[in-house]
């Protein structure tokens, strides 16, 4: 469903009413921005404290677990430092009510506030976060986390286990100006209200709904331009800058920017693609990586042209999983499986003997040319966890590139050769593993090489970004983030 039509009739955006909590002097506002997919509030109240609160609340009913993250920031200096924004969870609209919230105070301080029980006294866990603009608030049972950030480093996290506000509550988005003769003014950006997976979910056999992004690379400022309650995977930007190609169930799909509803590509007999579909540098074909049921539901790779026909057989050996083409055409690089190892391999983009690049034990994957065809780069396990590397073309001079907790998967290269985007897993997660569903970041680097800067805090994982989905003009990053549409 294209967003329009999610939000057409809702001028609230994802929410369904704005409120005052409490006595408040000057009554507040909020108000969705459509355009930029941002969120403006506007609220007083002479404290959110003790046993009672005073605030301007934009809000939803909600039950079950759920997440809770944004990118905020207060309008102007502010008068009062005790001045508040974040995230309220809340048994009721009562201003006594139990409920627990992640604040974000005008002088920077940041808490996990909570009462326990209607009309019981407030209490606090601090972060070590000072000001950040990252926000994020979870519910699991009766557990609570807060995870902020200041936009660049990773969340730090704090978490209340044992406060029960039972199951259906109301959940949102709030500005306190701590004092009763002022309004403070706030905006949220990135506002995401993500329903994970159930306790029971079984991977690649259960899966959730899928928001289709685009990331501004400078600003940070995320939209999302289409939602299915189908599993959606992998964006592939096309050359011309006018059309999204991403895998479905096994299908390709072609959504122009301009228009709300993606248009199928006909592939013929393969219709059972896995999310490793690369555009070639002209836009003129595509390959696939297909379950051939004649070759033991193993991935083989084929081409088709772009606006679909009958593909051609490329690879004659699975599992073979493609991740890009050379930028002259003339050949494709892929992960496959030999011998019981997986390696990065090289083919003829026309068919042929395919010729082997990396040969250390361990996963290689991940595999991308240079624009200007001058090295590839890769992601490895060789080290112990999954990290950046690059080699030559002919597979000569292996060298890392990144060296850090995380796990890192996917490297694509800007159209312009300067900037390198990955996707980080956290460090619990099995190195050799890229899961759906999981808590991860999109990080940055310059080409050269350089610290990761994260860019998106992202509900997602496997799909997210597979493959490279760069706008043209380096600008843009388009992806999939993931949740339940209950």
């Amino acid at each position: 469903m294209g967003v329009s039509a999610v939000f057409s009739q809702q001028s609230l955006g994802i929410f369904e009413q704005n409120t005052d909590i409490g006595s408040v002097k000057i009554h507040g506002s909020a108000v969705y921005e459509p355009l930029e997919q941002e969120y403006r509030i506007e609220g007083s109240g002479s404290n959110m404290w003790f046993d009672h609160d005073e605030f301007h609340l934009l809000w939803k009913r909600m039950s079950g677990d759920f997440i809770l993250n944004a990118r905020s920031e207060f309008v102007a200096e502010g008068v009062n430092a005790h001045r508040k924004l974040g995230w309220m969870i809340r048994t009721s609209l009562d201003s006594s009510a139990a409920y627990v919230d992640l604040a974000v105070h005008g002088d920077g301080l940041t808490s996990l506030q909570f009462r326990r029980t209607r009309g019981a006294s407030t209490e606090e866990l601090q972060s070590i976060v000072s000001k950040p603009d990252i926000i994020q608030l979870a519910r699991k049972g009766k557990t609570y986390t807060l995870s902020v950030a200041r936009y660049g480093d990773p969340l730090q996290s704090t978490s209340i286990s044992d406060l029960n506000l039972g199951d259906t509550v109301y959940v949102g988005l709030f500005v306190c100006s701590h004092d009763e003769n002022v309004i403070e003014r706030a905006i949220f950006h990135n506002v995401r209200i993500i329903i994970p997976v159930r306790e029971n979910f079984v991977p690649y056999q259960d899966y959730i709904g899928s928001n289709i992004e685009i990331l501004d690379v400078d600003s940070g400022n995320r939209k999302i331009i289409y939602r299915s309650p189908e599993s959606l995977q992998a964006p592939n930007w096309t050359p011309d800058g006018k059309a999204l190609i991403y895998n479905s169930k096994g299908l390709l799909y072609r959504l122009d920017l301009d228009q709300s509803e993606p248009v199928m590509i006909n592939t013929d007999f393969a219709t059972n693609n896995n999310n490793d579909h690369v555009l070639s540098y002209d836009g003129t074909m595509i390959g696939v990586s297909h379950h051939d049921q004649n070759h033991d539901n193993q991935s083989l790779i084929y081409t088709v042209p772009v606006h679909g026909g009958v593909p051609k057989q490329i690879t004659s050996r699975g599992p073979s999983y493609l991740h890009d083409w050379s930028p002259d055409g003339k050949f494709l690089i892929y992960t496959a499986e030999r011998n019981g190892d997986y390696d990065i391999y090289k083919i003829s983009s026309k068919g042929g003997k395919e010729i082997q690049l990396t040969r250390t034990k361990g996963l290689d994957d991940g595999s991308q040319f240079t624009p200007d065809g001058k090295y590839i780069y890769f992601n490895s396990v060789r080290s112990g966890s999954m990290q950046i590397w690059r080699m030559q073309p002919d597979g000569g001079e292996q060298e890392q590139i990144t060296a850090d907790n995380y796990n890192n998967w996917f490297p694509h290269v800007s159209p312009d050769g300067k900037l390198l985007v990955f996707l980080s897993y956290l460090p619990e997660v099995n190195p050799s593993d890229h899961p759906y569903y999981q808590q991860v970041y999109l990080r940055l680097i310059p080409i050269g090489g350089g610290t990761p800067k994260i860019i998106a805090y992202v509900y997602g994982g496997q799909g997210t970004i597979n493959v490279s989905s760069w706008s043209p003009d380096s600008k843009k990053i388009a992806f999939i983030s993931n949740t339940d549409f209950k």
